[in-house]
């Protein structure tokens, strides 16, 4: 069946047709979208503008296990290295790891840049 062209009072040119042929259309315009987010993802990763994370630590993190102490030994990093690296005391860090301080916003910025994270992956 051909489509059939609808125009409203208007002027808008409306196309009417069977069911099947919407639903083949959408589906492959969503894949089209789905393989172009693909080559984006693949894109930014090679770029190193993305990074695959092992479920292991996914699974951490998901179980509520410290982000920052999560991080750092992702990292390959010690408190003090941290603590280092992010111009913070290593007593400090250890507070934050502990969850006796929550951290300013100020230091969770030096520790995220310190640990090459969003800001988000640790707050």
């Amino acid at each position: 069946m051909a489509e059939q062209i609808i125009v409203t009072p208007g002027g808008e040119r409306l196309v009417v047709l069977p069911e099947a042929e919407f639903r083949a259309l959408r589906e492959a315009a969503e894949d089209r979208e789905d393989a172009e987010a693909v080559r984006t993802f693949r894109d930014r990763l090679a770029a190193g503008a993305e990074e695959l994370v092992p479920a292991e630590i996914v699974n951490r993190l998901l179980d509520g296990e410290n982000k920052v102490r999560v991080w750092r030994s992702y990292r390959g990093l010690s408190a003090r290295e941290l603590a280092e690296k992010s111009s913070l005391s290593a007593p400090y860090i250890s507070e934050i790891e502990s969850g006796k301080k929550e951290g300013s916003l100020s230091a969770m910025k030096k520790i995220a840049d310190a640990l090459d994270v969003d800001l988000d992956d640790i707050a």
